[in-house]
């Protein structure tokens, strides 16, 4: 750790309400003094270049199997016991898995989650978001997030899956309170136990709906994992009903905030959107932009599976470090002018999916209804407009969105 901590706001503002509305600005600080800076609220070193975090997301030498545990170190060690479900299910996670457990698993998933299955959704997310638009014409408005951001990616996920459809919203909570848990900074033992709850109950749903496919296969992906589990060494029980939770979440968090970030972006640059209106093949450029431009997932966590040297500063094994997927994406040392939204922008290498082993699993479909959407969207709702530029934004260290968006056209 550096002998003497360097002047920045980070720490002090994190999670504040400047801080949520715009982190860019503090990100610029910490590449510009302190690019590999020690977090003391987020218990771990941050890195904000690309250089750095290109390079971190696929070093051998920082692993994700122990992240789970190492965020709730600082806990009791009687709460600690009492949430071992809770750290045991999200411990199977794919993303917080390592070779060999993270090989094998991604295997299979991929085997499940093909190009082809992605591609041939096209008709039905098309089909989805039309029927939520089309609620919404008659109105003159509509809260996005709550009536087309969120229920057009977790209506594709269900569906995928095989989840009865009036299950939505009760699994959408469920989702929120274990994203609530692991955006807070440092585990916090509320959120803990909420999110322990929601963990139990997510498992006795999956396990019901596991245990009918066992009878009553399918074509959906959980009667596909089923069937790589019954084929024995593949998959345990327990890895399956983590899978399926994973996907869930995965599934309809990032997708909602990709599809929230980009509208806003274009709202409040018009120039782009305008452009974005009168040549729709642009995009597919256009939603690599707004990947880039205000990424769904801030960071992604890894643990130091041994000491190293990083520029300076001593990472000792076992310390947390994220690798700022934010910060990266408006590196001037990578992108020109990283601040300005380009739907157009040639080269374009954000890290906003991640790279290497855990590069996501679900980016083809995340990309393929953010590209049936907007499209769609400003088509349908040319003169669309925010009704209040004040928003809430989603009070996260990792995942950012806004948690309501007021339309009027």
């Amino acid at each position: 750790m550096p002998k003497v901590a360097p002047d920045v706001a980070f720490d002090r503002v994190l999670l504040t309400p400047e801080y949520l509305a715009d982190p860019y600005p503090f990100y610029q600080e910490l590449r510009n003094k302190a690019p590999v800076y020690f977090s003391q609220r987020l218990n771990g070193w941050v890195l904000t270049r690309h250089s750095d975090v290109t390079a971190g997301l696929c070093d051998k030498r920082l692993i994700s199997g122990q992240r789970v545990e190492s965020f709730a170190s600082h806990l009791p060690a009687a709460i600690l016991q009492g949430m071992r479900p809770l750290y045991d299910h999200l411990g199977k996670w794919i993303g917080n898995m390592d070779p060999p457990d993270h090989t094998r698993l991604r295997a299979l998933v991929n085997k499940a989650f093909t190009p082809r299955m992605v591609q041939d959704l096209g008709p039905s997310i098309e089909a989805i978001a039309f029927r939520l638009l089309d609620a919404a014409a008659g109105k003159g408005q509509m809260e996005f997030i709550r009536d087309f951001a969120y229920p057009l990616p977790a209506t594709v996920i269900a569906s995928m899956l095989g989840l009865p459809p009036g299950d939505q919203d009760q699994f959408i909570a469920w989702a929120d309170d274990l994203t609530a848990y692991s955006g807070s900074g440092s585990a916090n033992i509320e959120l803990s136990q909420t999110a322990q709850r929601s963990v139990a109950a997510l498992t006795d749903y999956f396990r019901r709906i596991v245990s009918e496919r066992r009878t009553r296969p399918r074509n959906d992906l959980i009667s596909t994992l089923v069937a790589l589990e019954e084929q024995g060494d593949k998959l345990s029980e327990q890895e399956l009903i983590s899978m399926c939770t994973f996907l869930l979440v995965a599934g309809h968090e990032t997708t909602m905030a990709l599809l929230a970030n980009g509208l806003l972006a274009l709202l409040r640059n018009p120039s782009q959107r305008e452009a974005l209106q009168s040549k729709p093949e642009r995009t597919r450029s256009a939603v690599e932009e707004f990947l880039r431009y205000d990424s769904p997932i801030q960071h992604q966590t890894r643990v130091a599976g041994e000491s190293f040297e990083l520029d300076g500063s001593q990472l000792e094994r076992g310390q947390r470090v994220l690798l700022m997927l934010g910060a990266a994406n408006r590196d001037p040392a990578q992108f020109a002018d990283p601040d300005r939204l380009d739907i157009e922008r040639e080269p374009n290498k954000h890290v906003a999916f991640g790279l290497g082993i855990h590069y996501c699993i679900g980016a083809p479909l995340a990309r393929l209804e953010a590209q049936i959407a907007f499209p769609e969207l400003l088509s349908r709702f040319p003169e669309i407009r925010l009704e209040d530029e004040t928003l809430e934004w989603r009070r996260h260290t990792s995942q950012r969105n806004p948690v309501r968006m007021n339309l009027v056209w």
